[in-house]
């Protein structure tokens, strides 16, 4: 009897701690120890699984397949961000990305639909610009019993019930739903270019050790409408997004302690991706990259040599104490583009499991001796 009490006793203790964790993810509460983003994808990629596909040369991208899930690697993440406006010009930035985790080469042979080796995770955030605030949360789950999952049949990854989905099959057209406490969206996505390949025909090199690469293609322009809210108040908005599409098994190399990414869309239709990966002696290296992709669709690939991007502001977190840079100077010569990229708000830091800041930005400067305006994202890692 008294074995009995005491296994009891531990069944509730447990099912309390678990209504604890997950009211304080549900609420937003510190949940400890959190990670920094690109130190946890390392410490998940660091197992040696030699069964895991690994990128090595280009590949032909086919699609719809391409749009799900890849298994055979060991990560992957569908990346949504995007800069929208109400009629009175009230500004709003979204994200919404969802990632996969591979716990294991292959599916374990189970009759239970709850044992799955797929892990998902999502965040979703809005930056309420006139309010000076950013609302954001997390959700994560295994695949398990179809609570989360990337098809290949037509593009649709879900998490419970935040999902990207194509519109009436149409995997151009893409319709957005997240819900939280205080704010939610429900947008729709047109492509208005057709899909980008990034580096060497989508095969993006992260570091000179072969396989530490990744598949990566994007939409770099697509028009948005549809609603968000905000607490009690719905907002009709309309505005531009971007999505990025990646898959890999590897991580940062040991030299290399995190990246500055930044998708800016230009009022001429032009798009400039570029990503800065930062050494851990404080260099930069040579295999930060990226590309300008033209109203015609053209691109022009850029390297390290091709672009010099200056810090001219700061900002400290209140929230975790790290020093983010706050403000950017972008110069292409070869292009005579001459960028200064501000965040709409300062505090746009995710203090969720994985930290980092990604947040909406505002875009000006001169191109060709003209004046050019612009939005974007920007995402930070590696400065705790």
């Amino acid at each position: 009897m008294k074995n009995n009490l005491m296994v009891w006793g531990l069944i509730i203790i447990g099912v309390l701690a678990i209504c604890w964790f997950l009211s304080a993810v549900q609420n937003r509460r510190p949940v400890e120890p959190r990670l920094e983003i690109n130190s946890g994808l390392s410490d998940i990629l660091s197992a040696e699984h030699k069964s895991f596909a690994k990128v090595y040369k280009p590949r032909a991208f086919i699609f719809p397949q391409d749009h799900g899930a890849h298994p055979e690697y060991r990560i992957e993440w569908w990346y949504f961000t995007g800069n929208v406006q109400t009629k009175t010009k009230r500004k709003f930035g979204y994200e919404l990305t969802f990632f996969r985790f591979a716990l294991t080469p292959e599916q374990i042979k189970t009759p239970s639909a709850w044992r799955d080796n797929q892990m998902y995770m999502a965040h979703f955030a809005v930056t309420d610009v006139e309010s000076n605030k950013f609302y954001v949360n997390e959700q994560t789950s295994r695949a398990g019993n179809g609570l989360a999952g990337a098809s290949s049949g037509h593009y649709h990854v879900w998490l419970n019930d935040w999902k990207a989905e194509a519109i009436k099959g149409n995997d151009s057209n893409i319709q957005l739903t997240a819900k939280s406490d205080d704010f939610s969206i429900s947008l729709q996505l047109q492509a208005k270019k057709k899909i980008a390949l990034q580096g060497i025909e989508g095969l993006s090199q992260k570091s000179p050790e072969p396989g530490n690469a990744s598949y990566y293609y994007s939409y770099t322009r697509m028009q948005t409408t549809g609603q968000i809210q905000i607490k009690q108040t719905s907002y009709k908005i309309n505005g531009i997004s971007w999505m990025d599409r990646e898959w890999s098994s590897s991580a940062l190399s040991k030299k290399q302690v995190g990246w500055d990414w930044f998708a800016l869309q230009l009022s001429d239709n032009s798009e400039l991706m570029f990503y800065q990966l930062r050494q851990k002696d404080g260099s930069i290296s040579t295999n930060s990259s990226g590309a300008v992709f033209f109203a015609n669709e053209s691109k022009t690939d850029l390297n390290l040599s091709d672009i010099k991007i200056k810090v001219i502001g700061q900002w400290k977190s209140p929230h975790t104490q790290i020093n983010y840079p706050s403000k950017w100077q972008l110069l292409i010569p070869k292009l005579e583009l001459d960028l200064i990229v501000t965040p709409l708000i300062k505090d746009q830091e995710l203090n969720v499991r994985y930290r980092y800041w990604e947040g909406a930005v505002d875009v000006t400067g001169e191109k060709q001796g003209q004046v050019i305006q612009g939005q974007g994202y920007v995402e930070l890692t590696g400065y705790d």
